[in-house]
């Protein structure tokens, strides 16, 4: 008996059985969120018999959707393609409400550039919502109907019935994979040991730095570790030691701020007994304690002139005497750095030796600040609330979706430590089972709000179809840095002098975002 046949609020035996396969199937997927996600599009094809179709799903940083599968003939290329919020599938997001379609052409929603690029001519299209909680999390279009009939209202009913059972195999999924990397984090905590922090990564350009840093591991070459206050330098040490053959070995840290002159070169070259007043015994220095080890030296730009001599000949002859002594000591270190200063414009200035500065940098790493890697905010957000739940002794399942998008919206002058610092401090007001955006006591400066010279940089990226953040900051960047370069006759070092930044990152902001000399 078809559908056509049975009185209204009923479905067919058909349908019904297929219903329940199809939740039987995509339930067996959590481990798997792209292979669940296929099972779902498919499921919503063979349903309703049609040619083609697509998922999308929501982009928690700025709201945007984009194409994550995509099914049918010539329709590979869309995955990962953002859509327009003035399209078919961005008002049934917004409006939260599903469209039956059969002559998608005279839709004036319909943007036929997808078409146009691809030669599949749409007919007809039925698009709903993945709904959960009230909230959408994602689209699903289904197009052309075979036989050339058109979408029904039948069609649409079992369609939304799946639509709701999806959302929440999506979010089990999601939750399913939450776990995962929590178990994959503390996996890595033993895996590195005592006194090692765990590395949570999920962006590309840290990943992309990763791999090099693996690279780099593999030989004794000095390596200095560039980024901003609060970016992690100390981690990717780390992970420079960890990936070393030299992995077994210590690996000793020592910041050249947080003590006097006097007491640093104490630190790092030790001393003899009766060396100064409070010298009562011998003591090794930081360079003995990591023989055969690695040394990482933390705000090398804070180190004195006079020790950055000594700190030269250790690094070229692999020796030094303790303070006090005659004695010369043979070592086997290799040397880290990490600064958040220009040391390039250090050493034109004369505070920092240009000698010692290309000793420690053979092999640059320069680590990107939190707002350009907004992928990693909600990953080392579950990694912090992980450490502090069992600190605080409260059991917290996560972050609410609107604590989620504050995180996300946030700017992080402070960079990972100020991220640390925030769901540190949620972890002990707040009272779950979530962190909800008043726990987070996100600061709030007049700084943040836009001012009356920027009105046309904002205007133009509002205006602009690719509305994410990082696309306005990346304008933003080209436009800025084409001025101080054409202020200074394009020549790149007196403008990196003036961005205040290293002269090989300038050079390759010019590759990233295609500054051209006109």
């Amino acid at each position: 008996m078809s559908d056509e046949l049975l009185p209204d609020g009923q479905m067919s035996v058909e349908r019904l059985k297929s219903l329940i396969e199809i939740n039987t199937r995509i339930n067996k997927n959590y481990g798997d969120q792209s292979a669940l996600l296929v099972s779902i599009l498919e499921s919503a094809k063979a349903l309703v018999n049609c040619e083609a179709g697509s998922l999308l799903l929501v982009n928690r940083e700025d709201e945007s959707l984009y194409f994550y599968v995509a099914l049918g003939p010539k329709v590979e290329f869309l995955n990962r393609v953002k859509v327009d919020k003035k399209s078919i599938a961005g008002w049934v997001c917004e409006n939260k409400k599903s469209q039956i379609i059969n002559d998608v052409n005279g839709d004036p929603r319909f943007n036929s550039d997808v078409q146009t690029k691809t030669g599949y001519f749409t007919r007809n299209m039925i698009a709903f919502p993945m709904m959960l909680d009230g909230e959408c999390i994602g689209v699903i279009e289904l197009l052309n109907k075979e036989g050339g009939d058109g979408f029904t209202e039948r069609d649409l009913e079992i369609l939304e019935l799946m639509g709701t059972q999806a959302a929440v195999a999506y979010r089990n999924s999601t939750s399913f994979k939450s776990k995962q990397d929590q178990i994959q984090i503390l996996q890595n905590t033993v895996d590195a040991g005592d006194g090692y922090h765990s590395f949570v990564a999920q962006s590309n350009v840290i990943k992309d730095i990763f791999q090099v840093v693996k690279n780099v591991a593999r030989t004794n070459s000095s390596v200095l570790i560039i980024g901003e206050s609060g970016v992690g330098k100390e981690l990717f040490a780390e992970q420079v030691h960890l990936n070393s053959p030299r992995h077994k070995e210590p690996f000793v840290r020592l910041s050249c701020a947080a003590l006097s002159p006097s007491l640093l070169e104490s630190e790092l070259f030790g001393h003899v007994k009766g060396a100064f007043t409070d010298a009562v015994s011998d003591q090794k220095g930081r360079f003995e304690m990591a023989d055969k080890g690695t040394l990482f030296l933390d705000e090398i730009g804070e180190l004195p002139l006079a020790l950055q001599a000594k700190l030269l000949r250790v690094i070229q002859e692999r020796k030094f005497e303790r303070v006090g002594s005659s004695e010369t000591i043979s070592v086997d270190v290799r040397i880290i750095a990490a600064t958040n200063r220009n040391l390039e414009k250090m050493v034109e200035e004369g505070t920092f030796r240009g000698d010692l500065y290309y000793r420690l940098n053979v092999f640059p790493l320069n680590i990107p600040p939190l707002r350009e890697r907004a992928e990693d905010i909600l990953p080392l957000s579950e990694l912090f609330l992980l450490k502090f739940s069992k600190e605080t002794k409260k059991q917290f399942l996560g972050f609410s979706p609107e604590a989620q998008k504050s995180l996300l919206h946030y700017c992080w002058p402070g960079n990972v430590r100020e991220l640390e610092n925030i769901v540190e401090r949620a972890c002990i007001l707040g009272q779950g089972p979530l962190i909800q955006v008043k726990d987070l006591h996100l600061p709030y400066t007049e700084e943040a709000q836009p001012k009356e010279e920027n009105t046309e940089l904002v205007t133009d990226a509002v205006s602009s179809a690719d509305k994410t953040l990082k696309t306005a900051v990346d304008s933003f960047k080209k436009e800025y840095i084409k001025r101080i370069l054409i202020e200074n006759g394009w020549n790149q070092t007196k403008a990196a002098k003036v961005l205040d930044v290293q002269r090989t990152y300038l050079t390759r902001l010019l590759k990233e975002l295609d500054i051209r000399k006109n």
